[in-house]
């Protein structure tokens, strides 16, 4: 038998210390709330009747002496309806993904404990600051699915590709949701069903004949952006399901050690406690060594999250943080805005769809010394980055849902013929604009963010709504070719690039002015004639530049990025040089094989500089 006491409130979930554990849940005075626990080797159950004198505000509290909780599985029912722990640290019965023999047990699932412990031994979080940040985003499953590895689609497979993803320049991850989530579409028992007078029948005198009904694809919530159990590691993605914490511990461990940072995408969904989000932020940065948060959802907690202390050096990116918020944090500047702007502009002018050249360059030198902000033209709620030059409409027909679901605004150009295509001058420009959109990302001020696959040309077949597709769809193709090599090599290139340069990322907005006595602007605009005033929306070719007397890497030189997004040749001015200095073409996203030429090459004409129809050259001045 059992002996109860009244627990430990201030202990939220299941705690064992020494021979005693501490089970404390949410439960009303006036509920009927009980304990069941059961046993892993004689499966036998344990019901424990949680008194309601054990009880402060809506917890419920109860002590129990001389067990060991790690040989139970277990579940709260309340009214006798069964409840999962929400702080429950693991989750039994989804160790396989997308387990369909789960139906012979009616999709149980299960409370339980995870007894692992890790040695982070001298484990240094990087801090990597914000100009120096390279962010990539990844699924887990869909990252690795098609490496054919035996370990793929799970934490190991991550962990193999730390070399490739430090070799390109990455610096941060961002998984998208690694906590327990139900992936399988589950039928509810209590599905509204509709009212009889809203039931067609076809009769032979219908002049409107019902449509035929078209047989759903059966998919999976792939992506995992539902409610979760948002302490538990997800199991499935695991090589060794028992080791699931463990694993994760050593991908973020082995990120360190390679100075790079890990970030969880957190889905928050409905009116979920306050408190519950917090706690959970807290236990990932506490247990896991996490580095940040992209936090997605709904009346969020944003302010008391930014404030948090135990939070103060954990990144937080969201879409909405209150201005007041964003500019008082502490000494370490950790909040960054996390939203789809600048994806919107660099494909509207890209794609010649209401383009707005003051808008794209304002979307280029977004910057905030208090703040940081997150660029991509591409994104899993999305195309792909070659989609977007691929597909001018979406093709999510597989999801079964009569193509109807996914953004219809994606800002796209199939560059003359819808999907996949052989003819030479097609396959150009699509390089071309995939190289284009990978240079304004790289060259804009704010943190750059790839998604998984676009340094390789990734494609989704078109589909821009991949959360079911658990398949070649929803993979990234790691298949072998001199293309990807190629493709790899010119992100590498760009990365490089940018690293080089500090002036591109500059932690603090530029003046546009010599504010510095320095002999020139610290950055400055040019069209046919040098030294533009002002940015005309309609411009269709313009030149920036950087001075390099306001670079901090001391080499002083100065760089020109000349934009023609015009369908034809355009000519834009150059400024002409202090100290005798030349400029070098660099890069030319216009070249077929080679956009980065192995040494910059001084150019003939130093004023005036003509650039091939749609594309960038970068110079730079020594």
């Amino acid at each position: 038998m059992l002996t109860v006491k009244e627990g430990n409130y201030a202990i939220m979930g299941v705690i064992q210390e020494e021979n005693k554990v501490y089970i404390t849940f949410e439960g009303e005075k006036e509920e009927q709330c009980k304990v069941v626990l059961l046993n892993h080797q004689t499966k036998e159950k344990e019901i424990i009747e949680v008194p309601d004198e054990y009880v402060l505000g809506s917890l419920r509290s109860i002590e129990i002496d001389n067990i060991n909780i790690n040989e139970y599985d277990y579940y709260f029912e309340i009214n006798g309806q069964k409840r999962i722990d929400p702080y429950s640290r693991k989750i039994v019965g989804r160790e396989k993904w997308n387990n369909l023999s789960r139906k012979n047990n009616s999709y149980e699932i299960y409370s339980s404990t995870d007894k692992h412990d890790f040695n982070w031994k001298n484990d240094k979080q990087p801090e990597i600051p914000k100009d120096k940040m390279i962010m990539y985003k990844l699924h887990v499953r869909g990252f690795s699915m098609d490496t054919k590895k035996e370990d793929a689609g799970t934490f190991s497979a991550i962990k193999d590709k730390i070399p490739f993803l430090k070799s390109l320049g990455i610096t941060t991850i961002e998984l998208m949701p690694i906590y327990e989530f139900e992936e399988m579409k589950i039928k509810g028992t209590n599905l509204a069903k509709l009212p009889d007078y809203v039931k067609w029948t076809n009769k032979s005198d219908d002049v409107i004949v019902a449509p035929k009904k078209e047989k759903k694809t059966v998919g999976v919530n792939y992506w995992g952006y539902v409610p979760g159990n948002y302490f538990a590691v997800k199991t499935s993605y695991a090589y060794k399901k028992d080791r699931a914490s463990i694993e994760f511990k050593e991908l973020v461990h082995e990120l360190h050690k390679n100075n790079m940072e890990c970030v969880m995408e957190m889905f928050f969904g409905g009116n979920l406690n306050h408190n519950l989000i917090l706690d959970s932020l807290r236990y990932w940065v506490r247990e896991f060594h996490v580095d940040g948060f992209h936090l997605l959802g709904n009346n969020l907690p944003i302010t008391a999250i930014a404030q948090n202390v135990m939070l103060s050096r954990t990144k937080i990116f969201y879409d909405d943080i209150p201005g007041e918020v964003l500019d008082n944090q502490k000494t370490y500047k950790h909040l960054y805005l996390y939203k789809d702007e600048y994806l919107y502009q660099a494909r509207k002018i890209l794609n010649h769809i209401n383009g707005d050249m003051s808008e794209f360059i304002n979307q280029q030198k977004k910057q905030n010394s208090k703040y940081g902000f997150v660029n991509y033209v591409a994104s899993n709620n999305g195309f792909t980055l070659a989609d977007v030059f691929m597909f001018n409409d979406r093709h999510n027909e597989a999801n079964g849902e009569n193509n109807s679901d996914g953004n219809a605004w994606n800002f796209s150009n199939n560059c003359g013929f819808e999907g996949f295509s052989q003819k030479k001058y097609i396959k150009f420009m699509r390089q071309k604009q995939w190289r284009n959109a990978l240079v304004m990302l790289f060259m804009a001020q704010g943190v750059p963010l790839i998604l998984s696959g676009d340094e390789i040309q990734n494609s989704q077949k078109g589909n821009n709504n991949a959360y079911c597709q658990d398949n070649k769809i929803g993979w990234v193709n790691w298949k072998k070719g001199k293309s990807q090599d190629s493709d790899i090599e010119f992100v590498k290139n760009i990365i490089k690039f940018r690293n080089d340069h500090p002036m591109i990322s500059n932690t603090n907005p530029y003046y546009f002015n010599d504010c510095l006595t320095k002999g020139m602007p610290d950055v400055s605009f040019h069209g046919e004639s040098a030294w533009v005033a002002g940015i005309d929306k309609q411009m269709m070719a313009l030149g920036e530049m950087y001075y390099g007397e306001y670079d901090s890497n001391n080499t002083k030189e100065s760089i020109y990025v000349a934009y023609n997004f015009f369908s034809g040749v355009s000519t834009l001015a150059l400024p002409s040089l202090p100290e005798n200095k030349q400029w070098h073409l660099l890069m030319d996203t216009s070249l077929e094989k080679k956009p980065f030429l192995k040494e910059a090459v001084k150019l003939k004409n130093q004023q005036k500089l003509t650039i091939n129809a749609q594309s960038i050259k970068i110079l730079i001045g020594r």
